[in-house]
């Protein structure tokens, strides 16, 4: 595993987002480095340009060329489709049918699922036949809104293969699936992908192999015991709900409740924990009117398709880093020169730290305004933005681009083992779910898949 440290920690198969936030984090952040080279020079030449650091972009070639094979050019709308309490607010999806509506012959439309229509037999989406549908929640959501709406036309979409993601990702969705990377099925996948996986197992109480290969004979006392380097969170949560980390949420007993009686959240999984140290940097941030170098957990989503890594979504705060729990965004930037990004992180720090803290206040309110000026929210409100980039060499780059093709592989042996029958004790989903699934295989088909990487590219903090 050379190039870059650590793990992944969740895979996102059903509707990953965080695509269009990083274009918009880059737009800020390479502001920010602008001005703050202007006050000092902060001596590292970066890039900010790079293609993989817009992944929207890649995202939407997808799309479109999903739309020309279905309906060729002129033929139809591609339709956002996102929950109606959303519409308003998540600007990275009115966003997304902005940058569809800029290409020639291609029209895009942010919709609720129940406004979706069936005209003649055909799906209609404002007065237009929908070619290609880009769903913005899960296949459990879908289920819900379907009961309170009976949304024919959506799940017609889901029968004629025009949803994006394909309903047929949903049963390798599950973080469950990582007991069978780390379990009896490991030989199959790609040995990147088996290193990269942290050791997970199903939680209850059952009789498994640990970590090291050890006999376990209860998993639920076994946890409690080894709580400090172990994670529980439910199977398909989002946005850190209901996780609890071992050394960070101290108590055992209350997470192995919340584990088995929090029926919201669905069953849960226990995870080896990736050592803190090794997703962190020290990033300087301005608190109480002073500059200070603070710690702060980064995270590194890997956002991919059917041609390829589409790009990443940088995130950065305490445990976990989810911006739907109070986490931020980082922007992120190509060494340009060597491949010490320890050594660069350490100059910029330095560099910044010195720079007196009436300007550093301004530059605050230079990135808080655009923010502002670009709808930079997300549902708890102004998304929070790292002041110095995360920073990453060509050759790592490259490191990513082979890991997300393994993964991509990974994930489609995964179907046709599902589909097969072989993962009929690890898929645990309602019957009308697993139906909507089994309606729309996806074998390959255009998707966005995304792996949330606790990764080190060389900056970590010196214990």
């Amino acid at each position: 595993m050379k190039g870059f440290e650590g793990h992944h920690s969740e895979w996102n198969l059903g509707s990953p987002g965080g695509w269009d936030y990083q274009r918009l984090t880059q737009i800020i952040g390479k502001a920010t480095w602008d001005r703050l080279n202007s006050i000092k020079d902060l001596g590292v030449p970066l890039d900010f340009d790079h293609p993989l650091l817009y992944p929207v972009y890649g995202f939407v070639d997808m799309l479109v060329a999903a739309h020309m094979k279905i309906a060729g050019p002129n033929g139809g709308v591609v339709a956002v489709v996102a929950e109606e309490e959303t519409l308003a607010d998540v600007t990275e999806n009115i966003n997304l049918a902005k940058h569809l509506n800029a290409i020639d012959g291609v029209a895009g439309a942010l919709v609720a699922p129940h406004e979706l229509e069936l005209v003649n037999g055909k799906v209609y989406c404002e007065g237009q036949p929908v070619s290609v549908i880009f769903m913005d929640f899960n296949s459990d959501v879908l289920l819900n809104l379907h009961r309170k709406h009976t949304l024919k036309a959506a799940l017609q979409a889901v029968k004629e293969g025009r949803v994006i993601n394909p309903r047929g990702t949903e049963p390798v969705n599950v973080k469950s699936m990582f007991e069978i990377v780390t379990g009896r099925y490991m030989d199959k996948f790609h040995k990147d992908v088996v290193a990269r996986t942290p050791w997970t197992r199903q939680f209850s109480a059952r009789k498994t192999d640990g970590p090291n290969g050890e006999q376990i004979d209860d998993l639920i006392e076994w946890t409690r015991a080894n709580w400090d380097n172990l994670v529980l969170k439910p199977e398909r949560g989002y946005s850190g709900k209901g996780v609890r980390v071992g050394g960070v949420n101290p108590d055992a007993d209350e997470a192995i409740a919340l584990a088995l009686e929090n029926k919201e959240n669905g069953a849960y999984i226990v995870q080896h924990k990736i050592p803190l140290n090794l997703w962190a940097e020290e990033i300087p941030t301005i608190e109480d009117n002073e500059v200070v170098l603070k710690e702060l957990q980064t995270d590194f989503r890997c956002l991919f398709g059917p041609s390829g890594l589409f790009g990443f979504l940088g995130r950065v705060g305490g445990v976990p880093t989810n911006v739907g729990s109070g986490g931020g965004v980082q922007p992120l930037a190509v060494l340009k020169s060597g491949n010490d990004v320890g050594g660069a992180v350490k100059k910029i720090n330095e560099a910044i730290m010195s720079i007196p803290i009436s300007d550093l206040l301004e530059v605050d309110e230079i990135r808080k305004q655009m923010a502002l000026d670009h709808k930079f929210t997300y549902l708890l409100g102004p998304i929070s933005i790292a002041m110095r980039p995360r920073i990453v060499t060509l050759e790592q780059l490259d490191e990513l681009k082979a890991y997300c093709g393994h993964l991509w592989n990974d994930c489609l042996m995964m179907e046709k083992m599902w589909l097969s029958g072989d993962l009929d004790d690890i898929v645990i989903i309602e019957p009308e779910e697993l139906e909507i699934a089994r309606m729309q295989p996806w074998g390959g088909s255009p998707a966005i898949l995304a792996t949330d990487g606790l990764f080190g590219f060389g900056a970590k903090p010196t214990v």
